[in-house]
């Protein structure tokens, strides 16, 4: 047996520095757990499906682990338990249980979902994930395909790449302090009663979305960024004069970067930092087109690789700190609870966009869409978003807990303003 799948089989792994937040933050409604999915022109063919999901069964170990909880850290142990198939009927981005592996594969007639908590990987690994089971069931369907349009073979061993912690291997010390980020401004809305979250999807012409984002000379996702914002401030300017008065002045997103663009790695880990472009209410209203400026101008210097490595640095100098590393996990935890609560009021929401997936046009004609949706937001944020984009189909995904759907109106409105028709789907 390869030395490589002895080391995942029979060792522990530790968490990647992105997803030792996570354990200390999540519960029930929080679960940090997300969801990629793809919806076929056809109804599944049951026997075929099963026999994909065995076909790959072997192909991530590093997936089949449980989270334990150390004297110091927690860390992954692997977890030998057959992948199930659930149906889609409930509640999506649900919290796992104990008992059961963090990630589930969902299927319903023609749709085929996977969910992951953000403990395992991020966007991308789950994606290619689900592009390994859909392309084996597509193969299992008596479909010819090219063996190099598989990034992930089934059944040849994981390389040891595959679950390395990224982070640390781009990781070099740089010496800077950091600097203080101002409190952001957060929607106003009243909570659901439980269960709270709920998802919105719309669907648009990413050729439409495209040729407007050209007029203003910016990419797709710097102009998703821009209609966010705007949005926002459209709802801090409805706000009575008392609320306007004494809320933050600061409207500010978050925005995930994958660093695989940057930072050669095949992980199938975490590995992604963020932009937060942002806009100060004080210095006055903004239109539209100072706001896409703005972001522009943000995103392109803090998508820097000097600066991203500076982040990375100053994310992982913490935990190799000898002082840190020393401290109880009960004790890391409770800090690490915190810091999430002070990093999340540095930010007005979230729009995550997994970028436009093409395969090849024998594949893709068997494919309608794929839909991205974003882990519940806490009780800060409220409202987020996740973007997929597919043969001209952009599908936005709005994950949202409150009674509201203000944040949705504004900005699919916006973008009807803009001559980009919406289509409402039914998640």
């Amino acid at each position: 047996m390869p030395k490589e799948k002895e080391y995942i089989n029979d060792f522990w792994l530790r968490l990647d520095n992105a997803a030792k937040i996570y354990p200390a933050i999540k519960d029930k409604e929080l679960t940090s757990v997300f969801r990629v999915g793809v919806e076929l022109k056809e109804r599944i063919k049951a026997k075929q499906f099963f026999e994909a999901i065995h076909a790959i069964e072997e192909r991530f170990p590093y997936y089949k682990v449980k989270l334990k909880a150390g004297v110091f850290w927690y860390y992954l142990e692997p977890r030998h338990l057959p992948i199930t198939v659930e149906p889609d009927h409930i509640i999506p981005c649900r919290a796992f249980a104990k008992d059961e592996l963090m990630f589930r594969v969902l299927a319903k007639e023609n749709k085929i979902s996977v969910e992951f908590s953000h403990i395992l990987t991020d966007a991308t690994g789950a994606f290619e994930f689900l592009k390994t089971l859909l392309l084996a069931y597509l193969e299992k369907c008596c479909l010819q395909l090219p063996q190099e349009l598989f990034f992930l073979r089934p059944g040849e061993t994981p390389s040891q790449e595959e679950y390395e912690d990224a982070y640390n291997r781009y990781f070099r010390k740089i010496e800077s302090r950091p600097v203080k980020i101002p409190k952001a401004f957060h929607l106003p809305f009243r909570l659901k009663n439980l269960p709270r979250f709920d998802v919105l999807t719309a669907i648009v012409s990413t050729d439409d979305i495209k040729k407007k984002a050209k007029e203003y000379e910016v990419s797709l996702t710097e102009y998703l960024a821009a209609v966010y914002l705007y949005s926002l401030q459209n709802i801090h300017d409805r706000l009575s004069p008392f609320k306007k008065r004494t809320s933050h002045k600061i409207i500010r997103i978050e925005v995930p970067v994958n660093l695989r663009k940057l930072f050669p790695t095949y992980t199938m880990r975490n590995f992604s930092l963020y932009v937060m472009p942002g806009i100060d209410l004080r210095l006055g209203h903004y239109s539209f087109e100072e706001i896409i400026k703005t972001v522009h101008h943000q995103m392109q210097l803090e998508t820097d690789k000097k600066l991203i490595s500076k982040m990375i640095s100053r994310n992982v100098s913490g935990e190799k700190n000898p002082f840190i590393r020393a401290v109880p996990l009960f004790i890391k935890s409770f800090i690490l609870s915190k810091l999430y609560s002070l990093a999340t009021a540095q930010y007005s929401g979230v729009v995550t966009n997994l970028g436009n997936i093409n395969l090849t046009p024998g594949i893709n004609k068997w494919i309608d869409k794929f839909i991205f949706i974003p882990p519940p937001p806490n009780k800060n944020l409220k409202v987020n978003c996740a973007v997929a984009g597919f043969d001209n189909k952009l599908v936005i995904s709005f994950g949202n807990i409150t009674v509201s759907k203000e944040v949705e109106r504004q900005f699919l409105t916006f973008l009807i303003a803009q001559g980009i028709p919406v289509k409402i789907v039914r998640f």
